[in-house]
C-alpha cells in the first residue's frame, strides 16, 4: 500500500457525512444515509468520513458503526477515499478499524479518547497501538488542548500515520507543531475545524479541511478550498464571511449545535437527514429562523417571511 499517496489526496476537503436517524424509531434510515453518500460524491467531492463527530459517532451502536462503515464503502465503490472514524475503548478501537480494512476502507481516523482521565503517554500508546495493528493508515483526530503535541512528534515517525486532523484552534501552536515534524515523515496536516478556521489554519500549514457544510452546500466549500489552493485570498475571505454565521450556529452551546444545524439546513432544503439521537436536542426555535434565513441568503431558500 503507497501511503504517501494516500496521504497527497488528502489535501482536500474531508467530508464529515450525517448519520439519519428515523423519526419513529430512531434508527439508522440506511436509503437516507446513501442519498447523502450520492449527494457528495454527485457534486465531487474526494475524501468520505463515515462515523466521524458530525455522524453522531458516540451515539451508534459498534454494529451500527460497521455497518455505516460498510455501507458507504459500497457506495463510494472506488470514486473516492473512504476514511472510516473509530474510536471507544482500545480493543473496540483495533476491532472497528479492522473491520474498515477488510471492509474496504482506504484509512482510519482515530477519534481522541473521550476518557476523562488523559495522559500524553497514555493517550501516545493507544494512538501507536491501534495504528501498528492495522494494515491500512491511520488519520489522528488531535482536539484535546490538555494533550501536548509531543504526542505528535513522537507519533510522526510511523510510515502508517499519515495525517492529522487537528481540532485545536490555537494557530501558534499548530504552526510551530508543523514546522517542528520533519517534512520526510509525509504527514498531511488536516484543519479540523472546518471552513470558519480553514483560511488561517492552511497559512500556518494545513492542506485541507474537514467540513459538515458539504452535506448542504457543497459548492460553497470546494470553491473555499480551490481558493486556498490557488492563493486567491480575495475570493477566500469572501467565502469566509459569508459562512461566518452559519459556523457561528454550529458553535453555539459550546458546539452543542455542530450536528442539528447541519441537519436543519438539510430538513429545510429537503434533503431528508433524519432527526438526531440524544444527547443531542432539536434545534431551538430562534436558531431554527437563523438556519433559515442563512440559507435564503445562500439562494438555496427562496425569500418569505422567516417562520
Amino acid at each position: 500500500m503507497n501511503y504517501a499517496e494516500i496521504s497527497g489526496k488528502l489535501e482536500t476537503i474531508s467530508a464529515i457525512n450525517i448519520t439519519p436517524f428515523d423519526e419513529e424509531t430512531r434508527e439508522v434510515n440506511w436509503d437516507k444515509l446513501e442519498e447523502n453518500i450520492r449527494f457528495l460524491l454527485d457534486h465531487g467531492i474526494q475524501s468520505i468520513v463515515p462515523c466521524g463527530n458530525t455522524g453522531e459517532f458516540y451515539s451508534l451502536t459498534i454494529e451500527e458503526a460497521k455497518e455505516e462503515i460498510k455501507r458507504v464503502v459500497e457506495i463510494v465503490n472506488g470514486r473516492a477515499l473512504v476514511i472510516a472514524g473509530i474510536g471507544y475503548a482500545l480493543p473496540i478501537a483495533i476491532e472497528l478499524g479492522q473491520y474498515a480494512q477488510q471492509a474496504g476502507a482506504d484509512a482510519v481516523m482515530i477519534h481522541q479518547p473521550i476518557h476523562p482521565y488523559v495522559t500524553d503517554r497514555g493517550a501516545g500508546s493507544y494512538f501507536k497501538k491501534i495504528i501498528e495493528t492495522l494494515d491500512i493508515p491511520s488519520i489522528l483526530y488531535f482536539k484535546d488542548h490538555n494533550l501536548s503535541d509531543n504526542v505528535l512528534k513522537e507519533l510522526a515517525p510511523l510510515e502508517k500515520l499519515i495525517a492529522v486532523k487537528y481540532a485545536i484552534n490555537d494557530l501558534p501552536r499548530f504552526a510551530k507543531t508543523v514546522r517542528e515534524i520533519p517534512d520526510e515523515h509525509q504527514i498531511t496536516w488536516i484543519c479540523g475545524t472546518a471552513e470558519k478556521w480553514a483560511p488561517f489554519f492552511y497559512h500556518a500549514g494545513a492542506r485541507g479541511f474537514t467540513s459538515g457544510l458539504v452535506n448542504v452546500y457543497p459548492e460553497k466549500s470546494l470553491r473555499m478550498l480551490e481558493a486556498l489552493h490557488n492563493g486567491d485570498q480575495e475570493q477566500v475571505w469572501k467565502i469566509w464571511e459569508d459562512i461566518l454565521a452559519f459556523e457561528n450556529l454550529r458553535a453555539k452551546y459550546n458546539n452543542g449545535n455542530n450536528v442539528v444545524v447541519i441537519k436543519e439546513a438539510m430538513a429545510q432544503i429537503g434533503m431528508n437527514p433524519g432527526i438526531t439521537r440524544e444527547p443531542v436536542d432539536p434545534l431551538q426555535a430562534e436558531d431554527r429562523a437563523e438556519v433559515q434565513a442563512i440559507l435564503q441568503s445562500w439562494g438555496l431558500l427562496p425569500k418569505q417571511e422567516i417562520t
